[in-house]
């Protein structure tokens, strides 16, 4: 039987297999099947010439050899077919299809602060921001507070390393309202002044669900000659309406704070029941929202202002609570928690 046939046969075979390499892997298992020293065709085709007659055996182990070096040959050069076809580390598939980016999203709070800042910024406010690190007097003594007062308790304050002679208690604490920027302010600069000043404050509260440490507020102030309660009034009207609705309805209630003489809190009907009485407003028709009234003039005397010659007024909100009366939230935390099944409900 000569052997011209089987080494054509396995020529064709190999051809057929080697039509179908389109991998590293694919090049490797043809390779092995064809050039393995164990097991392999071609090993096991040079190993039968010594099986052949005399006569046939030169013939026979040429065209063995030669078919050797053909599928060494083609097997390198569909190795470097390969390699070429590969792209590059870090290359970009400009044929693949795009992929959808998700979108995120801004915080409740700060679409809040945002609205705020922009009623107020288009009533001719300047936003201003201070520091949270506060010292005692410009949180509390500016302010007509005394050493004395129920709100420098340490209860309530947030106070850090400093002894502050005198008193017992640290000087350096964690602001628990921004109205010390307002202090700060009426510092450096002379009447007419209309601010505004948002930022973290915080106070020793315990986590629930209207309570937590820190949060947000923003406070007004507005200071110049002939400045009355009605202008403090029409302010916080025109905002009421700007923020929550035309039709919101508003009311003030007499209240008090050291700083401000006379005091005044601030109501809107309810924005879920329109007044008409609810769960959320507690069957009042009522949402108390922020506090106010005009400035002390133990207050400007801090300042160097005359209080004989200067008139103002000041308020201030939590931008959690508006937040949660807008949005109908009923946890606080959840503003704090990075939930993203709750923050994805807002706008972009």
């Amino acid at each position: 039987m000569s052997a011209q046939p089987t080494i054509d046969d396995l020529r064709a075979q190999f051809d057929r297999d080697l039509a179908t390499v389109a991998s590293d892997a694919d090049l490797r298992s043809v390779r092995d099947r064809y050039l393995a020293r164990k097991g392999g065709l071609v090993s096991a085709l040079l190993k039968g010439v010594a099986a052949a007659p005399p006569a046939e055996r030169p013939a026979l182990g040429q065209q063995a050899n030669s078919l050797k070096v053909d599928i060494e040959q083609r097997l390198a050069e569909r190795e470097l077919a390969i390699e070429a076809a590969r792209a590059p580390a870090g290359a970009v598939d400009v044929t693949l299809p795009g992929r959808p980016l998700p979108l995120g999203r801004r915080h409740p709070l700060t679409i809040v602060r945002d609205r705020v800042e922009a009623i107020f910024t288009r009533m001719g406010f300047e936003i201003v921001e201070g520091p949270e690190l506060e010292d005692d007097y410009h949180n509390f003594e500016a302010l007509n507070m005394p050493p004395e007062h129920p709100a420098r308790d340490m209860q309530d304050t947030l106070y850090l390393a400093s002894e502050l002679p005198g008193l017992g208690r640290p000087a350096t604490l964690l602001r628990t309202h921004t109205s010390g920027m307002q202090i700060r302010y009426m510092e450096t600069h002379q009447p007419p002044v209309r601010i505004l000043s948002p930022g973290r404050v915080y106070r020793r509260d315990n986590l629930d669900l209207t309570h937590t440490p820190m949060f947000s507020q923003f406070e007004a102030l507005v200071v110049g000659e002939r400045i009355s309660l009605a202008d403090l009034k029409g302010t916080l009207f025109t905002f009421a309406r700007e923020m929550f609705g035309a039709e919101t309805r508003v009311r003030f209630r007499p209240s008090f704070f050291p700083y401000t003489e006379p005091s005044a809190e601030l109501d809107i009907s309810c924005i879920r029941c329109g007044g008409r009485g609810c769960a959320v407003c507690k069957q009042t028709g009522w949402l108390e929202i922020l506090g106010s009234g005009m400035v002390h003039p133990a207050v400007f005397e801090a300042v160097g202002y005359d209080p004989e010659r200067y008139t103002g007024f000041a308020f201030g909100m939590g931008i959690e609570r508006v937040a949660m009366l807008t949005y109908d939230v009923g946890d606080i935390r959840l503003f704090y928690e990075n939930d993203l099944r709750f923050l994805e409900q807002f706008p972009l």
